[in-house]
């Protein structure tokens, strides 16, 4: 590997992790999403508020550990994260009422079009916001 390759993997680095961490949670989230949908135990939209909770949960943990290494400030750090998952959710829920009930759209490709949306949302605001370090000059 060149330096401009070197460079160029430390700049993304973090989004290529984020996605490999995004990929595991994206199908516990859709696997949840299915099991609760499928087999007739919740609506497409309650389905979706608990397979998006169980993401958030399993990303933060996951992000927070082995992505961004930033382990200080948990608590500050993880009702952030929570919020930006909140808006995820909301995100997600508007555009399957939107896709399902307006354009009459299968439940499960809707559900998998919103997580990749709201997926590189999320991976912005919580790059920025949640897991940002403070440069220390001294």
């Amino acid at each position: 590997m060149d330096d401009r390759q070197f460079a160029l993997y430390k700049k993304i680095r973090n989004l290529i992790l984020y996605g490999i961490i995004g990929g595991f949670c994206a199908s516990l989230d859709f696997g949840v999403y299915t099991l609760f949908y499928y087999f007739g135990v919740l609506s497409y939209l309650w389905a979706n508020v608990i397979s998006t909770h169980v993401g958030i949960f399993t990303s933060f943990f996951l992000n927070r550990s082995y992505n961004f290494k930033v382990k200080d400030k948990t608590p500050l750090r993880f009702i952030s994260f929570y919020v930006v998952g909140l808006t995820g959710l909301g995100m997600s829920s508007l555009m399957l009422w939107f896709m399902v009930d307006k354009m009459r759209w299968n439940e499960l490709v809707c559900k998998l079009i919103t997580i990749i949306v709201v997926a590189l949302a999320q991976f912005y605001l919580n790059k920025r916001i949640t897991f940002k370090t403070v440069n220390k000059r001294g």
